[in-house]
């Protein structure tokens, strides 16, 4: 059971171990310009592979869990799924249901862990599987791998790095499990948080936090929805940044304007602003925005309330 990116190489990795007997997805969604249906990147693998597919609108329907009966699956994996497993459900397997989280849990529970590792300005994150229960992302853990986060990795690459460490990790959690080896642990939820799922208005820029936190939530929602920020009436897309401590002005206004630099003042420090995107227009870097476009100096972005 898996949906996005982030879940085909699991599911490749399952193609190497065992056999495969189906895969539940999402139902298309309408996507691009021409809101055309499209299947999900696990939907697209599944059948290349010539493995059945699955999208009920909702899994703990009661025709959908007959299917799943038939089916009589030894074990459900599930990776970044969209949709919370009833007991009914959770109950079929004869070997349980798994998860792969890309967290070290108990830390950032929830769905959008990648995103709020970086917002937080964390160091270190990574990938755990665990037994499901009926909690969200409470299960025993089984086994779990960290990854360092560099101060300017972005979501994109934290994200695909995480994918093929979540499979590496997935391949070794069924083979203890079917030795007999593994090693169920139960979460600390004294240690716990919640990762809730990223939204549009998550990425309103703060021009009051200080540089670092401002620089956490551009690299965080470089893949979607992006942060973004008003100026002159018009809100633009910031995708790229750097921190700026040498620099100190006003918050939210435009400090320097020079070849690639668009600095910003910000509650504690500065942001240099490297690629952005205004309304309508493309993806650009600041240097190539700023040829043919006016940001001067004392400008000033809008300071939300």
């Amino acid at each position: 059971m898996g949906t996005p990116d982030f879940a085909v190489p699991c599911l490749e990795q399952l193609l190497a171990i065992s056999e495969v007997a189906g895969v539940v997805t999402q139902p298309d969604k309408p996507r691009g310009r021409g809101q055309k249906l499209t299947p999900s990147p696990v939907k697209a693998a599944a059948l290349a592979e010539g493995i059945p597919v699955y999208q009920p609108l909702r899994v703990k329907e009661a025709e959908f869990i007959r299917t799943l009966m038939e089916i009589e699956p030894d074990l459900i994996v599930v990776v970044a799924f969209g949709q919370i497993l009833s007991k009914e459900v959770l109950a079929i397997p004869s070997l349980g249901c798994i998860n792969v989280h890309a967290s070290l849990l108990p830390r950032y529970r929830g769905a959008a862990p990648m995103q709020w590792c970086l917002i937080n300005g964390e160091t270190e994150t990574g990938v755990t599987t665990m037994m499901m229960d009926e909690g969200l992302d409470t299960g025993d853990t089984l086994e779990r791998t960290a990854v360092t986060i560099a101060p300017d990795m972005t979501l994109s690459e934290l994200h695909d790095t995480l994918s093929l460490k979540g499979a590496a990790l997935l391949a070794l959690t069924v083979e203890k499990l079917l030795m007999g080896t593994l090693h169920r642990e139960k979460q600390d939820d004294a240690l716990s948080n919640y990762a809730p799922m990223i939204r549009r208005e998550t990425g309103r820029i703060d021009w009051r936090k200080p540089a670092a936190a401002i620089h956490n939530l551009v690299r965080a929602l470089d893949s979607w929805p992006g942060a973004y920020a008003e100026i002159g009436g018009k809100v633009y897309k910031i995708w790229r940044t750097r921190v700026r401590e040498d620099v100190t002005g006003p918050t939210g206004e435009v400090l320097a304007v020079s070849g690639a630099a668009l600095v910003v003042g910000s509650g504690a420090g500065a942001i240099e602003i490297l690629e952005l995107q205004a309304p309508g227009g493309r993806r650009l870097k600041a240097a190539d925005y700023l040829r043919g476009h006016a940001l001067p100096p004392g400008s000033r972005f809008t300071l939300y309330d």
